[in-house]
């Protein structure tokens, strides 16, 4: 899996915007400067999330940005796919939608089974997990498999 920075910086701002009380308005300026994140690339970033209706934005002096529901409800697969579109893709289409000739008919199954093995981690991490510092007990536990720190 390789996660785009379009969708990092979608996590990332999601987190933060997660750690401030509901209905509290951050700025794009402020979610920038607190992750590091180009402000012009979070802009256009924040825009895609409130098309998906992940966040809002609000105009005027006091204006912003803000989850537009509660940050437990907002899984980082919702982000992913509000700016990156699908979760797994082989050239483009599903995996279920791919068909392979002779020794390699069984790779639809393959991806779809990668597919699945993300969701299930990113369907059951919220923005809300993110903010508080925790994970659920089993992604903690893979995460902390001796074998899930090594490059390949």
């Amino acid at each position: 899996m390789r996660v785009s920075a379009k969708a990092d910086y979608a996590l990332r701002a999601g987190a933060e915007l997660a750690t401030v009380p509901a209905g509290t308005v951050l700025t794009g300026e402020e979610l920038a400067r607190r992750q590091g994140i180009p402000y012009r690339f979070l802009v256009q970033i924040l825009r895609e999330l409130a098309h998906s209706g992940i966040v809002e934005s609000r105009r005027g002096p006091e204006g912003g940005f803000l989850l537009a529901r509660p940050a437990a409800e907002v899984t980082l697969a919702d982000v992913i796919r509000a700016v990156d579109g699908p979760l797994a893709a082989v050239q483009g289409r599903a995996p279920e939608a791919v068909r392979y000739p002779g020794a390699a008919a069984r790779l639809e199954e393959v991806w779809i089974a990668a597919r699945a093995a993300l969701r299930r981690v990113l369907e059951r991490v919220t923005l809300a997990d993110l903010a508080a510092g925790r994970l659920p007990d089993d992604v903690a536990d893979l995460a902390a498999e001796p074998e899930a720190r090594t490059r390949r």
